[in-house]
């Protein structure tokens, strides 16, 4: 295919939009300047290292050793962040209940939150809907009559328990509902 004067000329329009290349020659150093450059660098690699050595050793004189037995949270910051995760996630149930699209984004973020504290052995008890009894390590807020019981269940969590590695670093708080007690019948034989 010939290239007609009207494409030279767009094709040389292109070229001419962009810069010419830019070219720095090499130094032309002799082996006096060669070697003054290589004993200048030996002298920053070694300053280097040693100012490398000097911030390990003051960071190890300063911090003291984390064991990895010891947690770095503490247990009260770390119940308090599981409470109000529990907390935002029991919210969120109504906004994906109303098939609400950013309901739903936020409850899979809050899933992926808790699953994570999972793995870290943090976990999360609900009580609502357990059957309650007196030796349960539970902080009962309230009782409430109920005759529809049979038997004394949980019926809100207020807030719930948290367990880290199977030991328990907050109590759960619960509104437990109660039968109704028999009402006594009068003596009227008086």
């Amino acid at each position: 295919m010939a290239v007609t004067g009207l494409a030279h000329w767009r094709a040389e329009r292109r070229q001419k939009r962009y810069h010419q290349p830019f070219r720095i020659a090499e130094p032309q150093w002799d082996a006096a300047e060669r070697g003054r450059l290589a004993r200048l660098l030996d002298d920053v690699a070694k300053a280097a290292r040693a100012a490398e050595a000097e911030h390990a050793r003051r960071s190890s004189m300063e911090a003291p050793a984390i064991t990895p037995s010891a947690p770095v949270l503490k247990e009260k910051d770390l119940a308090e962040a599981a409470t109000n995760l529990w907390r935002a996630q029991r919210r969120t149930t109504r906004l994906t209940e109303e098939n609400s699209r950013e309901g739903k984004r936020i409850g899979r973020l809050l899933v992926a939150t808790k699953d994570a504290l999972t793995e870290a052995g943090v976990q999360i008890q609900d009580h609502d809907g357990d059957e309650f009894h007196p030796g349960l390590s539970l902080e009962v807020l309230a009782y409430q009559d109920d005759p529809s019981l049979r038997v004394e269940i949980v019926q809100e969590t207020v807030r719930p328990s948290v367990y880290l590695a199977g030991r328990r670093i907050q109590m759960g708080q619960v509104i437990v509902g109660s039968p109704a007690a028999p009402e006594r019948e009068e003596d009227t034989s008086a």
